[in-house]
């Protein structure tokens, strides 16, 4: 016999609160019956999932294991009833998108906008992501459409044309490429660099260049936002690459300067996904074509 949802999810408020008694309150259970379903849990299970002692419960390498698999269910639980929530008030669907910090910086937002004017029986949740976790979510079934920069892995994808951006060099008023209107890539290796986290698919990309360069990527600073990238810049820490368009975006508030890179490698085609060999709902096809036409409206 298969576990009961209120068990799982008994299961896993234990685990994120490392108490039973704890989650015994959230669930408004007794101790006793809460000790008993997860008992009853483990014999169906057929394995210990805490350690218990006087401070709590410690997941076991079981426990572990189980509490990957029931968050995913859950969530998948949930997402269920919302799409069935949708479909009882007359909404033909929920599409779940993912997309990297470039296409959301720059195009995405205008482009969904529009889709949702001319659909609006359809709900989209959006979440912001690197590229190599966009594609991990859609394989896994957590996501329905990706939009990415090629560089990563895409095995398992089916990928159409997105839109395109173009690489420039972010720098602080002053500096010695300011004086320039175009930049090498070469040039900008001559200087301390503020970049990205290591995840994102545009500092996979500098540091190939880097490489076939024969230059060290001189990362002084590592940000988690387009933003932050262009303030530590503004303070002095050092000169930054970034898509173009979503660089401008920066120049009002702060004192910067922005050139685009020469190199040819400079000019990205993003790209939209679904996960290959999974069905594509009529909401998921709707939105792939709406965008993958969003390429011919680029000047």
């Amino acid at each position: 016999m298969l576990p009961d949802l209120d068990s799982i999810a008994l299961f896993v408020k234990a685990a994120e609160l490392r108490s039973l008694t704890r989650a015994a309150e959230a669930q408004s259970l007794g101790l006793a019956a809460a000790s008993r379903r997860i008992a009853l849990l483990e014999h169906r299970l057929k394995c210990t999932l805490f350690e218990r002692s006087h401070k709590g419960v410690e997941l076991t390498p079981a426990g572990r294991t189980m509490l990957h698999h029931a968050t995913r269910l859950l969530i998948q639980l949930n997402q269920m009833q919302a799409d069935l929530d949708d479909l009882a008030l007359g909404t033909r669907g929920v599409v779940r998108v993912q997309a990297n910090t470039s296409a959301m910086a720059q195009y995405l937002p205008a482009d969904l906008a529009r889709f949702h004017t001319a659909n609006p029986d359809i709900n989209l949740t959006v979440k912001e992501r690197w590229s190599a976790q966009i594609v991990e979510a859609l394989l896994l079934g957590e996501a329905d459409v990706g939009i990415i920069n090629p560089g990563g892995s895409t095995e398992g994808m089916e990928c159409q044309p997105y839109r395109s951006d173009h690489l420039a060099v972010v720098l602080p008023p002053g500096h010695a490429l300011a004086a320039r209107n175009e930049v090498w890539f070469d040039e900008v290796l001559d200087y301390p660099l503020v970049g990205l986290e290591h995840a994102a698919s545009l500092m996979n990309l500098l540091a190939a260049q880097a490489g076939l360069a024969q230059k060290a990527l001189k990362l002084k600073v590592e940000m988690q936002s387009f933003e932050a990238v262009c303030r530590m810049i503004e303070a002095g820490m050092g000169i930054g690459v970034l898509p173009h368009q979503a660089a401008l975006a920066y120049l009002q508030g702060m004192h910067l300067e922005i050139r685009v890179l020469k190199d040819e490698w400079a000019r990205r085609r993003m790209l939209v996904c679904t996960a290959r060999g999974r069905e594509r709902s009529e909401p998921v096809l709707r939105l792939v074509h709406a965008l993958s036409l969003a390429v011919d409206q680029e000047g």
